[in-house]
């Protein structure tokens, strides 16, 4: 509940501070006297647009603080947990407009943006104003007052996560189907490049080997030349390189006893020998075993030729490359596959999850097709006694099991027929201001304490109205006020005297200027207060034995 208002240099409200009580609070005065102003006031914290143009006072700036007492509301607490901000038993929201026009707002004295505010002040302060009716024509409201009255909001939560799961699935469904049909539409261009690439069976640096043997094969008769050559000057030759180390490794190693650093060139000179041997021998060897293959050559061109035309048409340049593009193929194809296993998988979830959403939706909907007749029966017996008579709430109810959305399978929308002429229509087209504020008063009524409607705060929805209409409206307020507060701003008299507590707007003239202050009056006070109501400034005998009846 609202504890506390504070209000700081707003329009002609220089600086007030309002105590309401629990229950059902009025606030009346003059016409003038300020009490849209602290509507307007209020609406800052609720985070409704500032405007420079309040700040009377331009070297200060404005300020409006609202004490509200928690009182456990889950909601509440999400929206704290949320947004990782510290809950107490007084939750105080802030709003400040500065003398440079910047506005900032406050959750017990922590910065938060303007929706957070308004989030929060949501789940605190219900303001319906006299033409602020757009709720009522809103058709997810309706569809909250039907599920209040069925009780089933815990229902309605269950069905919302069954359908975003639902949702989520179907998304992802669609994808993959995307992906199959785009993957589906490239497979045979993909399938022919594979086949192609797999045909040619190249190796891990196949096509550089086959290169690099090509070209010994290209110049085999150069190159056996040189190794018969290299093979006679190391052992044939007249002096063969081979003999001649011989000798001198014969002719030192009779010294080497006699010097320690001939001993070690010995030993070099002794590997020296049986390295250039082996080498010999290799080169023969290999001289004999070189020999020109045209055959060869010619498997070799083959294969050098495809690798070079596939290394053109992939743009690459070596066998690691093309090997790559091979191995991507691969994966492309059984990712036709992949997909085409967890579409499958897929769908079934996605048949599951719309099955346990219709299942839910189902329920949703019997519980609201239940509560038709009562509703309608309820609100144009409580309209009759708000002075609409000859007014009629009519309920359109449709359900299409195959079109699931946020809020189930039903598509309601509330009709009106002011007259009993038969011919109803949606509240939007065939309203009147006055009489959407009675029937939203009728709803809310009924369904304030199964939606957990907050504080409710009234102005001037009473226009238009007197006498018994007016009685039966601060009837309905009272009985509304049983389990929250109530806070109305009001000219009439017979609501006035359901109040539990009556505050009173007047101005005063400060320092030269007007000002806008409030006071709570005390029963006696109460008392003159709805006789002047009644009969005016100077009420006869007969208001104030009226007054005091209505107190009474």
């Amino acid at each position: 509940m609202l504890k506390k208002l504070t209000i700081q240099n707003y329009a002609i409200i220089d600086e007030l501070e309002i105590f309401f009580a629990s229950g059902m609070n009025v606030i009346t005065g003059e016409t003038g006297a300020g009490k849209s102003i602290i509507v307007g006031a209020l609406g800052l914290i609720l985070g409704e647009r500032a405007d420079t143009a309040v700040l009377v006072d331009k070297s200060r700036k404005s300020v409006v603080e609202g004490s509200f007492l928690y009182e456990g509301k889950r909601s509440v607490e999400q929206f704290f947990e949320t947004y990782e901000l510290d809950i107490s038993e007084e939750i105080l929201i802030r709003r400040e407009i500065g003398i440079n026009g910047k506005s900032r707002a406050f959750i017990n004295d922590t910065p938060v943006n303007l929706n957070q505010l308004q989030e929060l002040s949501s789940l605190l302060v219900d303001l319906h104003q006299q033409f602020d009716t757009l709720d009522l024509a809103r058709k997810d409201f309706q569809l909250d007052v039907m599920d209040a009255l069925a009780m089933q909001f815990p229902l309605l939560e269950e069905y919302k996560k069954a359908f975003k799961t639902w949702e989520q699935v179907r998304t992802a469904v669609r994808s993959l189907r995307e992906q199959k049909l785009q993957l589906e539409k490239e497979m045979d261009y993909f399938q022919f490049q594979f086949d192609e690439l797999q045909e040619a069976g190249f190796k891990e640096e196949e096509l550089e080997q086959a290169d690099a043997e090509m070209k010994l094969l290209n110049n085999s008769e150069e190159v056996s030349k040189a190794l018969q050559k290299a093979s006679y000057e190391l052992q044939e030759g007249e002096t063969p390189l081979a003999q001649q180390l011989k000798m001198i490794l014969q002719q030192l190693n009779a010294y080497s006893s006699m010097h320690p650093e001939l001993n070690s060139l010995v030993e070099r000179l002794r590997s020296t020998q049986v390295e250039l041997q082996d080498i010999a021998s290799g080169i023969e060897q290999l001289g004999n075993e070189l020999q020109f293959d045209p055959a060869r050559l010619e498997q070799l061109n083959e294969r050098v030729s495809l690798g070079y035309k596939l290394m053109k048409k992939h743009g690459v340049r070596t066998t690691a490359e093309l090997l790559n593009i091979k191995q991507d193929l691969a994966h492309k194809l059984q990712n036709v596959n992949d997909i085409a296993d967890t579409l499958i998988l897929k769908e079934k979830e996605e048949t599951a999850s719309f099955k346990h959403a219709s299942e839910l939706a189902i329920r949703l909907s019997s519980g609201r097709k239940g509560q038709l007749k009562g509703l309608e029966t309820s609100v144009n017996k409580l309209l009759a006694q708000v002075g609409m008579p000859n007014a009629q709430l009519k309920v359109s109810f449709l359900s299409n099991q195959d079109s699931l959305n946020a809020a189930g399978m039903d598509e309601v929308e509330f009709l009106f027929d002011a007259n009993r002429s038969k011919q109803f229509q949606p509240l939007r087209k065939v309203a009147s201001g006055g009489e959407l504020s009675r029937l939203m008063l009728c709803i809310k009524s009924l369904v304030a304490d199964s939606m957990e409607l907050p504080t409710m705060i009234f102005d001037e929805i009473d226009t238009g109205i007197s006498g018994e209409a007016a009685r039966q409206v601060g009837i309905i307020m009272k009985n509304s006020s049983a389990g929250r507060q109530l806070i109305c701003i009001t000219h009439q008299p017979q609501i006035a005297g359901k109040a539990d507590a009556h505050y009173f707007v007047y101005k005063e003239i400060k320092k030269d200027s007007i000002r806008t202050n409030i006071r709570e009056l005390d029963n006696e006070e109460r008392i003159t207060a709805i006789a002047k109501m009644l009969s005016g400034e100077k009420p006869t005998a007969a208001a104030i034995e009226n007054a005091r009846e209505m107190l009474n």
